[in-house]
């Protein structure tokens, strides 16, 4: 459970203060993740190019990633990039794959220090190979650490998880591993990429979009949703308190009374 002195030196400010009174440190979501939208708009506003956009950006995730941390949450999954993102211009493509490999390479000693370990999901294939092994190599580097697990979905799409989950199932069953009668939730749950995983409690999305985009449309069938018209590189420690809290006021039924 999250230390109020903490959190109250953590969330300093005013507007932070009205929120964290009604903070209840029992009830905080164990999974949130996030659709990080609006780089590129954001960049746009001020007549730079996208890529800066993607580079302002980082500063939220850092800052969400230390706010997850104050507030207890055990897991944070963040949409990185989709498998759809290989339509943007190439130009795009390949300064974000760099931007990864650089951000890793900045932040691990800082991430490893605070107990956070990185969690890769969706296609290796198809991804550069210097981007690939920074990203394994944060893996493996933070495999042990157990305060917060930040999950990147990176080439992830939920359509393709699900059929990936359903192809392996059917080569189990064809080979004589499993008998067809026992495929139940469970065992499709437990060969997508976030096996292990708890579902998101709560799934957040930046830009006052309203689509879920193809992102862990398994995992997030009673997820509560919150929408911000923040653009992503925006976001901060207030953004995701007031998420929680809004969380928190919410009765959730899973599909009871």
């Amino acid at each position: 459970m999250p230390d109020r002195a903490s959190l109250e030196a953590f969330f300093s400010s005013k507007r932070d203060r009205e929120f964290l009174a009604e903070l209840a440190l029992e009830r905080v979501p164990r999974h949130v993740a996030i659709i990080m939208d609006g780089n590129g708009r954001w960049a746009t506003k001020r007549g730079l190019p996208r890529i800066a956009g993607h580079r302002a950006g980082v500063k939220a995730i850092r800052e969400t990633i230390q706010a997850a941390l104050e507030l207890g949450i055990d897991v944070l999954t963040v949409y990185s990039f989709s498998s759809e993102n290989w339509r943007r211009p190439k130009d795009e493509v390949s300064h974000l794959m760099d931007l990864f490999v650089e951000v890793l390479e900045q932040e691990m000693t800082t991430l490893d220090k605070l107990g956070v370990r990185v969690r890769v999901i969706g296609r290796r294939e198809g991804l550069p190979e210097r981007t690939a092994e920074a990203f394994a190599r944060a893996e493996r580097q933070t495999a042990d650490n157990d305060r917060l697990t930040y999950v990147v979905a990176l080439n992830y799409g939920g359509r393709q998880e699900i059929a990936d989950a359903v192809r392996a199932i059917a080569v189990k069953a064809a080979t004589g591993q499993l008998d067809p009668s026992g495929i139940d939730l469970e065992m499709v749950a437990d060969h997508l990429y976030t096996a292990g995983l708890p579902d998101p409690d709560l799934l957040i999305r930046t830009s006052g979009e309203l689509r879920v985009s193809n992102f862990l449309l398994w995992q997030i069938a009673y997820s509560e949703m919150w929408v911000t018209s923040t653009l992503w590189p925006d976001f901060d420690r207030h953004d995701l308190l007031k998420a929680v809290v809004d969380y928190q006021r919410r009765s959730r039924r899973f599909g009871g009374l």
